[in-house]
């Protein structure tokens, strides 16, 4: 297209790769705004619960639902799959929630693969961006859509948009409302790059933000220590009760709900959903615990307390801690 040529509006031939219900929210979106969806790749049907029946992925099944071809490979570099994904011809290729693709796919359309990641990119690359965000007690987060290339979430980035986080929300709400606020900035994208208005920006590896970006937008942008999100293993999840309250609460709103923060009650594992913070207070030592046996479980750390509110202890049910204390004998 040349310089004095007006951009066209083509609809172009897209392939969408994810498997959670916060990939869903994008499929949908991109199918209610009309996009042409020629292909769904999604995660083979694998066996769960008690009975292990195969179980579908939510990609799949909306998928199944809205009659969009469905293709479920083992191994990204078949060349079985490869040929599959060829003959579909798609012009674009977009990645949300999905696992990591080798160059022959992310580089076979056209227009190029994008993906949908959940943070103000270039800050919180990784694997569990909403989590360290909110581990970490930023106040804002956002998402970013960007092209794929070689190195991990370092491609050049389309567009961004960025929300608060609320000082006791959870990982869990902050994922329910970021699929929402993702699924529309990829709509945005794509009727972008499809009418050619969209300019891609290089991140810039010290950590300054696109100067485009809402968020920071009239302000000079900062250099700032970049910070990742790498995947969480169990030992990021146990809670350290030397650390300071407002840390401890922290990782327990990142970590909720799912894989929980955790501690030891007694020798059993108790997972720690929700709790309150109580600072400014002379505690015993970090780790110990005050109830009433009725409606408070405490524990110290090294400020204050955390006042446990929702809870599961090892081979029990998730309960509140009314319910908890109604049933629990402590030793």
């Amino acid at each position: 297209m040349t310089e004095n040529t007006q951009p066209s509006n083509i609809i172009p031939r897209i392939v969408f790769m994810g498997t959670p219900e916060f990939a869903v929210a994008s499929l949908d979106a991109l199918v209610q705004a009309g996009c042409n969806i020629v292909g769904v790749i999604t995660a083979p049907d694998k066996p769960a619960g008690r009975g292990m029946k195969l179980t579908e992925s939510a990609v799949k099944k909306y998928a199944v639902e809205k009659q969009l071809h469905v293709l479920q490979p083992l191994k990204l570099k078949d060349p079985v799959f490869l040929s599959a994904l060829k003959n579909l011809q798609a012009d674009l290729q977009i990645v949300v929630a999905f696992r990591m693709l080798p160059e022959v796919v992310w580089n076979m359309p056209p227009m190029g693969t994008i993906n949908l990641h959940g943070s103000l990119l270039p800050q919180y690359r990784g694997a569990a961006p909403i989590n360290w965000a909110v581990i970490n007690g930023e106040k804002e987060t956002g998402v970013t859509t960007f092209k794929l290339q070689h190195e991990i979430d370092t491609g050049n980035i389309l567009l961004q948009d960025s929300f608060p986080i609320g000082e006791d929300e959870t990982a869990g709400e902050v994922h329910d409302k970021m699929k929402e606020i993702g699924a529309r900035l990829l709509v945005k994208t794509v009727e972008g790059l499809a009418n050619g208005t969209l300019t891609e920006m290089p991140q810039e590896a010290e950590g300054r933000r696109p100067s485009y970006d809402k968020a920071s937008a009239g302000e000079a942008a900062e250099n700032t220590q970049l910070k990742h999100a790498p995947k969480i293993f169990t030992e990021t999840c146990k809670i350290d009760w030397t650390h300071s309250v407002i840390a401890i609460y922290n990782l327990i709103r990142g970590l909720s709900p799912y894989p929980a923060a955790f501690t030891y009650l007694n020798d059993k594992m108790l997972k720690i959903y929700k709790a309150k913070k109580e600072l400014h207070t002379a505690p015993k030592s970090a780790g110990s615990f005050e109830t009433d046996n009725k409606t408070y479980l405490k524990f110290a750390g090294s400020d204050g307390y955390i006042y446990v509110t929702e809870l599961q202890l090892e081979g029990k049910k998730r309960m509140s801690i009314e319910e908890f204390l109604r049933g629990y004998r402590f030793a």
